[in-house]
């Protein structure tokens, strides 16, 4: 289509998808654009750092920059490719004027957008994938699964409170003005209970000594604004003085921290103290710091966007195993709950297992510490208690769909003057449905729908949607077997949908959105819900049929089905579950003799190898009593044994107890003989044998050429091997062999006394089939 929009998470690396297209393309112009300059050059810095050359045919701009260009200067561009670097940012108002005047000049300019996110969440949730790429999303990477591949490390996510009086305040303002008794009554009970809880959990001078494992780290601290983090910075000797009574405090405001002289520092600073480096927005994107050990987020509201950048700067950064995360907030209402990056690593999980691809999962979980969960849940239920009245919060409501259109409402919406417009449309919409306590009349029912009032939620619509694709798939195909990566022809992740609902019911989380009615609505459409029982018993199938055809199971790991299975890998890790090494349930006692029954190895590959070379050192060991041979050794069958008892040698430190046990009581010699006294034993075994030394030229014993080891000390015992001499027990040992120094002298005639004839007499063929004993 010429348009391609990548979504990874921060610190995935997305920019060296650009710089690959950049490096593939030499001869092409690439007119990269991001939000700015230093994001850039921190990329490059990044590609540097790996021994690459930086492309010398990018051409980069600004949105900003972009925005204020003239159409004869965008004309002197002349791109081959276009990348939008942090694409969600080009629908921002200003910067988007720029965007419409390059793809107005190049129509047919292919595009790649890079970002952690598609979706403007404060901008009415706009998905810039659809508005710049047509929905075309070329690769799509949560950062849960990014966290379970091991590509991010898992983080310690703390949450904590500061900054509360203010919000009770606020509340109690509201308790005074309710119109009624007896909500003033209960909400004045939670209002009191919720400041006992508060009184009681720790203050974050306690909690920052006791989640700062790294006393020295260093940690970036994100603030909302220049107001709020001068504010915050006055509470620093209080807060992290139980870490460090002298902390180094930096802060960096500019639009480039590249031209801040604190940023440098922080940088650099290797102290035995704690680092703490204070910043607003500018942190959020492309910035690299090394061995970040953690940030800590102090905003009242932040945009999803912005919140996964922000964990992202630790996640990458960080040369720890464990970087940790404080969520300092102020308020209760996260747009982004800390539970979906959860619910993204177990999504990631199943789909890698399901495919059979379990070595790709590094992390399963990470730690999740709630310091105020009882106090949150207080003020939820105090939040509930003081709604507003229908006829205030419908002129809300009204005001909204003036703006923008619609009632789309995320439910954690709130209006800029605090109403929680999004709980009171949920509300409204579970009181129709007689799922809430109150009443609805007709008139305020139609008042609704004149501006725009979806009865339905955003997931009944999202549910919807989703069942009639699946249902369609079912009338096409028989069944609901939708293999994990299936995208409809309408663009629907449909086996993604799927996946993600079979993980749903075994957690038993999300029952609100999987009902029971929608369970047995599924079911008659073919749902399956144990996809791992569905999947051992279809690679089962094709295993046997591997059997049928070839009479063994000894399947190489790489081995595809005809019908597209990696039955080699499942073989794998069928065969690493039941020795527990690898990750999934270990076979059942019946599906292990059903595997017995069709030839199942249980040992893997190396371990068969193992097998067979002791076997054959073993049948060396009976015939000749001992495991003396020279590395060139090849057993009669072919195999290089010689070879493998030097392996053997090199692998003894790392060697199984068992293995070393079995090669012991067969007279392994884990010392490697001299050279000299191997080939000596070879050449006396023919004097005994023989009487004499005179064998043919081509004589080799066990795999050693004797006839030129012989040869060899005459030259050495001439002189004729610079360097080299035969001690004098070496040269009487090799004469009392017979062996015949002299160059151009006649032979030694020996007399074999036993058998009354000369030795010479017998014929080289005969020599060559005597056994050497």
């Amino acid at each position: 289509t010429g348009k391609a929009a990548i979504i990874h998470p921060t610190g995935t690396g997305k920019s060296f998808i650009g710089f690959k297209l950049a490096e593939d393309n030499p001869d092409k112009i690439i007119c990269w654009i991001s939000p700015s300059e230093y994001i850039f050059q921190t990329q490059i810095e990044n590609l540097r750092a790996t021994g690459v050359e930086v492309p010398k045919n990018i051409r980069f701009f600004t949105y900003a920059k972009l925005m204020i260009m003239s159409e004869a200067e965008i004309a002197e561009i002349q791109p081959d490719y276009l990348i939008y670097d942090e694409y969600h940012r080009a629908g921002a108002h200003l910067w988007s004027n720029g965007i419409q005047k390059l793809q107005k000049q190049y129509p047919n300019v292919p595009i790649i957008g890079l970002s952690a996110t598609n979706i403007r969440y404060l901008d009415n949730q706009r998905d810039m994938a659809q508005e710049l790429f047509d929905g075309n999303i070329a690769s799509e990477m949560t950062l849960g699964e990014a966290i379970a591949r091991g590509i991010l490390n898992p983080p310690v996510y703390i949450t904590a409170l500061y900054a509360y009086e203010e919000e009770l305040k606020k509340y109690e303002r509201k308790i005074k003005h309710a119109r009624y008794q007896s909500v003033r009554a209960k909400a004045q009970e939670i209002i009191d209970r919720l400041r006992r809880a508060l009184e009681m959990a720790d203050g974050l001078d306690v909690i920052f000594a006791k989640h700062m494992k790294d006393k020295t780290g260093k940690y970036i601290v994100f603030c909302e604004g220049y107001k709020h983090m001068t504010d915050m910075l006055e509470n620093t000797r209080k807060w992290f003085g139980k870490v460090d009574k002298s902390p180094h405090i930096y802060s960096v405001y500019s639009d480039n921290p590249e031209t801040s002289t604190e940023f440098a520092e922080f940088k650099k600073d290797d102290s035995n103290h704690l680092k703490l480096l204070f910043c607003i927005d500018m942190l959020n994107e492309g910035i690299h710091v090394e061995d970040v050990a953690g940030v800590i987020l102090l905003r009242p509201t932040v945009s999803p966007i912005v919140y996964k950048q922000q964990i992202g700067r630790a996640l990458s950064a960080s040369g720890t195993k464990e970087p940790v995360i404080f969520d300092i907030v102020n308020n209760f209402e996260n747009l982004y709950s800390v539970s979906t990056i959860q619910d993204e690593i177990r999504a990631a999980i199943t789909y890698y297992r399901y495919l059979g691809e379990n070595e790709r999962i590094v992390n399963e979980r990470f730690e999740l510490i709630d310091e105020v969960q009882n106090c949150r849940r207080l003020f939820e239920e105090l939040e509930g208690t003081l709604n507003a009245s229908w006829e205030e919060m419908y002129a809300k409501a009204k005001a909204y769909y003036g703006m923008y259109g619609n009632l789309d409402v995320p439910r954690r919406y709130k209006t800029e003057d605090g109403y929680s417009l999004g709980n009171w449309l949920c509300t409204q919409r579970k009181v129709r449905l007689g799922q809430q306590y109150g009443r609805l009349s007709e008139a305020q029912i139609k008042r609704l729908d004149e501006i725009g009032m979806r009865w339905e939620s955003a997931k009944d619509v999202s549910w919807n949607k989703y069942f009639n694709e699946a249902k369609a798939y079912y009338d096409k195909y028989g069944n609901l077997k939708v293999p994990a990566q299936y995208v409809t022809p309408t663009g629907i992740h449909l086996g993604c949908w799927i996946n993600n609902l079979r993980v749903y019911k075994r957690n038993g989380v999300q029952s609100n959105y999987l009902t029971d009615e929608r369970i047995a609505a599924l079911e008659t459409i073919g749902m399956v819900w144990d996809v791992v029982d569905y999947l051992w018993e279809r690679n089962y199938m094709a295993a046997m049929e591997f059997y049928k055809e070839n009479g063994h199971l000894d399947i190489p790991c790489s081995y595809i089905s005809k019908d597209g299975l990696k039955i080699g890998m499942w073989i794998r890790n069928i065969r690493g579950a039941r020795k527990g090494q690898y990750l999934g349930n270990s076979p059942t006692e019946e599906q292990i003799h059903r595997l017995d029954d069709i030839g199942m190895l249980w040992d893997d590959k190396f371990a068969r190898q193992w097998e067979k070379g002791y076997a054959e050192a073993k049948i060396y060991y009976e015939s000749h009593g001992n495991l003396n041979m020279a590395n060139g050794y090849v057993a009669p069958s072919g195999y290089k044994l010689g070879a493998w008892i030097s392996n053997q040698r090199e692998a003894q430190k790392r060697m199984k107890p068992e293995r070393k046990a079995r090669l012991d009581e067969i007279g392994m010699i884990w010392k490697k003989p001299n050279s000299w006294e191997v080939r000596y034993a070879l050449a006396k075994a023919y004097y005994n044998e023989y009487g004499n030394l005179k064998m043919p030229g081509d004589y080799k014993a066990d795999g050693i050429w004797v006839a030129k080891w012989l040869n060899e000390q005459k030259q050495i015992y001439r002189g004729n091997r610079k360097g080299k001499m035969l001690t004098k027990e070496q040269i009487n040992r090799l004469e009392a062999i017979g062996i015949d120094w002299g160059a151009g002298k006649e032979p030694h005639r020996i007399m074999d006394e036993n058998k009354r004839r000369t030795i010479p007499e017998i014929s080289t063929e005969k020599m060559r089939q005597s056994k050497v004993g």
